[in-house]
């Protein structure tokens, strides 16, 4: 995933500027299930209450900025009555900005029918949720819209990992526990640079722990995480040590692999595995073949 695909949901969620403390899963967050069953039920008098009106919401659309606070749960509630199935929403990244404020980086998949049959649907957005007195009500909100979803070769996550990054800052950490395994066991270190932001890095993860990846990746590799945060802009000179060129364009998940004493097998250049449309099973396969341990 390139840097351009989701900037405009990055910027969203840092308004606050408020440093990170903490994170915590999707199905902790109450509100969000909720929102998830007013838009299933087309209601749009209960997504209504969950929108902020005191300021009102502000929502980032394809068609431009409002601070009509209508505007989201009109566009929601309208799709049950086409048809709507099969609503998916896939949660990315959540994070508590500050005390009050819960961050969502959102993957939204679902049917909607259509004059042929049944069209599968994919919406890229992101929510803003702040506590209002004991409510919690979404402040901001951004969203692409209605692609049809493309076709994947890898495996999908069903609920993908908010927490797969760690932090930034442990990076160096993450790397150095992993070239200490892999000086024991003999075996390689892949370094993926990415970000939870990322659907595509999601994917890849996925793909690493299916049945078919899973033997082939335990046997041969340590995986290392590495964030380049929510900007993108994290990291980046780490990446340029491992000669993964990040600085001028952000394609993410890039991997570099690494011998146990941390010298450079291989490092992706040009982005090989940022989209996990083009990608499928069997170049997930000669990469982990061609660069394993050899002997």
């Amino acid at each position: 995933m390139t840097m351009s695909r989701m900037t405009w949901i990055v910027a969203l969620l840092v308004v606050s500027q408020a440093p990170l403390f903490a994170q915590q899963s999707a199905s902790a967050f109450e509100p969000f299930d909720r929102w998830k069953a007013a838009v299933l039920a087309g209601n749009q008098t209960a997504l209504l209450a969950l929108y902020a009106t005191n300021p009102p919401s502000q929502a980032q659309t394809p068609q431009g900025k409002t601070q009509d606070p209508r505007e989201e749960p009109q566009f929601w509630s309208a799709l049950a009555s086409q048809g709507l199935s099969d609503f998916q929403p896939k949660v990315l990244s959540v994070v508590r900005s500050q005390p009050g404020q819960v961050d969502l980086v959102l993957r939204i998949e679902f049917n909607l029918k259509s004059s042929t049959g049944v069209q599968p649907i994919t919406v890229e957005g992101a929510q803003v949720w702040i506590q209002q007195g004991n409510d919690w009500r979404i402040a901001m909100t951004q969203r692409s819209g209605l692609t049809p979803s493309p076709t994947f070769r890898l495996p999908q996550p069903v609920k993908p990992n908010t927490a797969l990054y760690p932090p930034p800052e442990k990076a160096d950490e993450e790397i150095s526990a992993a070239l200490a395994s892999a000086a024991k066991d003999h075996k390689r270190v892949i370094l993926v640079f990415g970000a939870n932001w990322c659907y595509d890095c999601h994917v890849l993860d996925a793909t690493f722990h299916s049945k078919t990846f899973a033997p082939v990746v335990t046997a041969n590799y340590h995986v290392v995480h590495i964030n380049v945060g929510d900007e993108g802009d994290k990291n980046l000179d780490l990446a340029e040590k491992y000669g993964v060129p990040l600085k001028k364009a952000v394609r993410i998940p890039s991997l570099a692999v690494l011998d146990p004493d941390g010298k450079v097998v291989y490092s992706q250049k040009n982005g090989e595995f940022d989209d996990s449309v083009r990608i499928g099973p069997a170049d997930v396969a000669n990469f982990l073949k061609k660069w394993k341990p050899q002997g």
